[in-house]
């Protein structure tokens, strides 16, 4: 993981991918899969570095237990598509290996604090990096916290406590869940990180253009790192697909 941040993206060298990842390497994010070092991934990362050529990531935080590692990070950069306007924007990752390789990221970014940012020309900072995230200890996982964060990722990974919800600016919940998917759970010590599909009611404040979409079907992807402290969920991150949400909604209305 050091090279996928320190030799892969942050040099912007494609050639790494051949190094640390398996040709069938997939990566999903929200409804989407792209399958496929060399004929999916590499071109899709390029659009992006095209996009962002000075574009930087910056680790937060490591969560592992030898088998499956979590990365919760920033990327920031400025657009060349909008006349060099910064942005940064959270991500949170779930990684898989095989013992040599990754072979796998369900991931999320918070695409819609970008293009909040690119519109409006006001970035938002950039928090602080871990201070040794490749000292990172293997933890072993733990049952107990697997069933806790399990039952919350149930209610839909809600905001409870100290979890922070995206840039932090909408705290509430976005979708009265009717349906909830964990597509991806593990433990390390005291940390869970997953993954989950909520599909129910939009419940609003996702801002211009939405409002009127109050009660509509709504399926919202949000990878999530927290940590449990006597039998619940004390604090941690949740990352929403909040664009592709909005995207989704007005689609839709524009059908109706």
């Amino acid at each position: 993981m050091r090279r996928y941040v320190v030799d892969y993206t942050n040099s912007h060298d494609l050639a790494v991918c051949d190094e640390i990842m398996e040709p069938d390497y997939v990566l999903v994010m929200g409804p989407h899969e792209v399958a496929g070092r060399d004929e999916a991934y590499k071109p899709a990362t390029r659009r992006q570095l095209d996009q962002f050529p000075g574009l930087g990531l910056t680790v937060h935080d490591v969560v592992t237990n030898g088998e499956r590692l979590a990365l919760l990070f920033s990327e920031h950069g400025a657009s060349v598509r909008h006349d060099g306007a910064l942005a940064a924007w959270r991500g949170l990752g779930l990684y898989a290996w095989n013992g040599s390789r990754l072979t796998a990221n369900r991931v999320e970014q918070d695409y819609l604090a970008r293009r909040r940012q690119l519109a409006d020309g006001v970035p938002d900072a950039v928090p602080p990096p871990a201070l040794a995230p490749w000292d990172t200890v293997a933890r072993e996982p733990d049952s107990g916290v697997e069933a806790v964060a399990a039952a919350w990722a149930a209610q839909g990974a809600p905001a409870v406590n100290d979890v922070v919800m995206d840039d932090g600016r909408v705290p509430g919940d976005l979708v009265d869940a009717d349906e909830v998917v964990v597509d991806d759970l593990f433990t390390a010590g005291d940390r869970a990180a997953l993954h989950v599909t909520v599909r129910g009611r939009f419940r609003g404040g996702l801002g211009p253009g939405t409002d009127d979409h109050v009660g509509a079907p709504a399926t919202l992807h949000a990878a999530a790192l927290v940590t449990v402290t006597g039998g619940r969920v004390v604090s941690g991150q949740v990352v929403r697909d909040r664009l592709g949400l909005a995207k989704a909604l007005t689609s839709a209305g524009a059908r109706a």
